[in-house]
């Protein structure tokens, strides 16, 4: 009898000292699963937008109005895996500006703006030093700065925009794009853009010019903790042999104070310009750059 009540004693201590012990596990999983997701909407708000209407418009306002739009540079070198010689060796130079027309007055605390590039290949080793291919590029958009934390990290740009060479005949190369870009800061060392365009193409002369410029590119950059080297990579995907069309660059900057680069450009692939948009190129070229002050644009 005294070995039965003993075993029933046993029993029911160890029936509520495993209801307290699950009890007690049952807490702390509810408590960790809470700081769990205590952490998820801390991460969630650091990365997440946090936009400020009243630091987009003072950062809008801050920005000249007249200024650069992508990198201006002037660059000399030639064709890679070939004899070095005057039809294969040249300079390529690009002026690019914009000019803003309204301040953040627009919709969504947009402004709108015009832009111009010119992008020039010239054929200095040949005789009379002729202007090989230029092309210009117009456009208007909309900007808008996205703002993090009451910080300037990045911007949004949809575009008109028009390209052309301005030749006659056969060498005639020309298309439209409506296109959509957004360069965000990722950190104080890296940012990264992409763009995606809608073409509408208007010249018989380049009718497939998607096959060899895609539909958008990708952009990649990093910049020392000085700002002083900078280093670039330009990507876009070709279906003419499904390959990939690249752009790296290096960029050393002269002075601290000023924004002027010693500048290294390697191009591999097609569409460099749009005379020979549809001629797989790889050039090597060095001279020197002048940068906007926030982000390179491509």
């Amino acid at each position: 009898m005294r070995k039965t009540v003993f075993i029933c004693l046993t029993v029911i201590i160890s029936s509520f000292s495993f209801a307290q012990n699950k009890e007690l596990i049952n807490d702390w999983r509810a408590e960790r699963r809470d700081s769990i997701r205590a952490v998820i909407r801390e991460r969630m708000y650091d990365f997440g937008p946090n936009y400020n209407a009243d630091s987009v418009r003072k950062e809008i306002e801050s920005v000249n109005y007249f200024t650069l739009f992508k990198d201006n540079y002037f660059i000399g070198g030639t064709v890679l895996g070939h004899k070095m010689k005057a039809s294969n060796s040249n300079i390529k130079f690009q002026i690019s500006i914009s000019q803003r027309l309204t301040k953040s007055i627009l919709p969504f605390d947009t402004y709108l703006f015009i832009h111009f590039s010119q992008k020039t290949i010239w054929n200095v080793l040949e005789k009379s030093l002729p202007m090989y291919d230029i092309n210009f590029n117009p456009g208007i958009g909309l900007g808008h700065l996205i703002i993090h934390k009451n910080r300037y990290i990045g911007r949004a740009i949809l575009m008109l925009e028009h390209e052309s060479n301005g030749k006659d005949d056969l060498a005639d190369r020309s298309w439209n794009k409506v296109s959509f870009g957004i360069n965000v800061m990722v950190n104080n060392n890296f940012d990264a853009q992409l763009k995606l365009w809608v073409p509408i193409i208007d010249s018989e002369n380049n009718r497939d010019i998607v096959k060899y410029k895609g539909i958008g590119h990708f952009g990649l950059n990093y910049y020392s903790n000085s700002k002083r080297f900078h280093a670039g990579l330009l990507t876009s995907i070709h279906t003419k042999s499904f390959g990939f069309n690249t752009q790296w660059e290096l960029s050393l900057k002269l002075d601290k104070r000023d924004n002027q680069y010693l500048f290294i450009q390697y191009f591999n692939g097609y569409g460099e310009n749009l005379l020979d948009y549809n001629r797989h190129n790889s050039v090597l070229r060095l001279g020197f750059a002048i940068k906007p002050r926030d982000f390179t644009i491509y």
